[in-house]
């Protein structure tokens, strides 16, 4: 609008009288054309014609004060004709062609009559000719400053999407308010309160990691004076408790597990052995953990199967991704039913190139739905439908989980239409 109002005001002081001599001058040889070759209805098709592209309505006014197009003529145009007739008169028989009279066969003569004053912002944007360099600039200018606006309001929110995103991912690490500069609006504020909330939730959570290490190391040397404990009550119970000696053990064998997950879990979240990572053989690793489980999977009256091996290689640190891939496939072992098999396939990834798949799938009741996104957590435990057929801490899948993705890679739950669960883990594949 700012851009048409300039034009408009533009077009106005470029209407000298120098200028507007010749372009009337034209109009008049045009009309005057027009009028000789096809009367009066050339002239009325000329003079639409030429007010559809010209700002300044220009009148044909014949001797009655009466428009060729019969539109309404200014008062201020009546008048002034009234007062400058006899001059009008005079300067026809000697003055230029734009004062002259266009005349008709039939003797009808009109008056060209230009009209400045109703040169409004309307007329202009009703004519699209006489609008469009103005409209363009405006558009041009807008865009270039919408744009401007747009990144100057988008970017820093963008940037807090991005930390949000790393901090559901794990990464308590990330700030944003020194990447806001000096700004100090609404924004800056929240990337301030951002960056406090991260900051409490950063020493919330390692508060939490360190007491679950700390106890967990702190618990190993009681474990292992009830271990010793428990051999030399066996020795003088002389077989008269054994019952209730075998349920301590088993106790004590449940509790050192649970810590010892914990420590693990720990270690991983700490980004301990992370680092130490070397080219993996996943076929290797599979055909050597699948051994390891069929002694498992025997006692538990099922077996474990590996479909579709092919040779492909990762960088990880094999005990870590081992421990994983294990901690998977004892899971799977848990829950699946009687003389069915834990499937485990190596399948190539079609939607992400260089990596691959590792699925594995039991046959047992499966997983609400719900609880799908949740399964990974630490200490997750489902519903007692699945929980009555496990003595588990609801740790191995969150420390599969932190294992894989400290890798780059993914680990996902779905439950097959058939039944049963499958853990699709996505691994990216070393380069050769």
């Amino acid at each position: 609008m700012f851009a048409a109002s300039s034009y408009l005001e533009h077009t106005r002081t470029q209407q000298d009288i120098g200028s507007m001599r010749v372009r009337l001058s034209e109009y008049f040889n045009q009309g005057q054309a027009a009028a000789k070759q096809n009367g009066i209805e050339g002239l009325k098709e000329w003079l639409e014609n030429l007010d559809r592209s010209e700002a300044i309505p220009i009148f044909l006014i014949d001797e009655a004060g009466q428009d060729v197009l019969e539109r309404e003529i200014p008062a201020y145009i009546i008048a002034r004709l009234d007062r400058r007739r006899e001059h009008a008169e005079r300067m026809e028989r000697k003055g230029p062609s734009h004062l002259q009279r266009i005349r008709l066969a039939g003797g009808s003569a009109y008056r060209m009559v230009p009209d400045f004053q109703s040169i409004t912002l309307r007329r202009v944007l009703q004519r699209p000719r006489v609008i469009a360099l103005p409209v363009a600039v405006a558009a041009l200018v807008s865009a270039l400053i919408c744009l401007l606006l747009s990144r100057y309001l988008t970017f820093p929110l963008e940037r807090l999407r991005r930390a949000t995103q790393h901090i559901a991912a794990g990464d308590l690490t990330q700030r944003v308010a020194p990447s806001m500069g000096n700004r100090r609006d609404e924004i800056a504020d929240l990337a301030g309160a951002f960056d406090t909330m991260a900051e409490r939730l950063e020493k919330v959570f390692g508060a939490q990691r360190q007491l679950l290490s700390d106890a967990s190391h702190e618990l190993r040397s009681p474990l292992a004076r009830l271990q010793v404990a428990l051999g030399l009550a066996r020795q003088r119970s002389n077989g008269r408790a054994e019952q209730e000696l075998d349920r301590i053990e088993t106790e004590i064998e449940r509790l050192n597990e649970l810590i010892g997950q914990l420590l693990e879990l720990s270690r991983l979240e700490a980004g301990v052995d992370v680092a130490h990572i070397e080219k993996v053989d996943m076929r290797e690793l599979l055909e050597g953990l699948i051994d390891d489980a069929q002694f498992e999977a025997e006692s538990k009256g099922c077996e474990v199967k590996l479909k579709n091996a092919f040779s492909a290689s990762v960088k990880a640190n094999a005990r870590l991704l081992h421990s994983a891939i294990e901690n998977v496939v004892r899971n799977a072992i848990k829950y699946t039913k009687p003389d069915t098999a834990v499937e485990i396939t190596m399948l190539a990834d079609r939607g992400i190139p260089d990596s691959i798949i590792i699925q594995v799938r039991d046959h047992g009741p499966g997983v609400p739905e719900k609880m799908l996104p949740h399964l990974f957590e630490s200490f997750m435990r489902v519903e007692e439908a699945r929980d009555s057929l496990s003595g588990g801490h609801g740790l191995g899948l969150a420390i599969a989980d932190r294992a894989i993705r400290s890798y780059g890679g993914e680990i996902v739950a779905k439950n097959e239409p058939d039944g049963g669960l499958s853990i699709l883990i996505r691994l990216q594949l070393a380069a050769n």
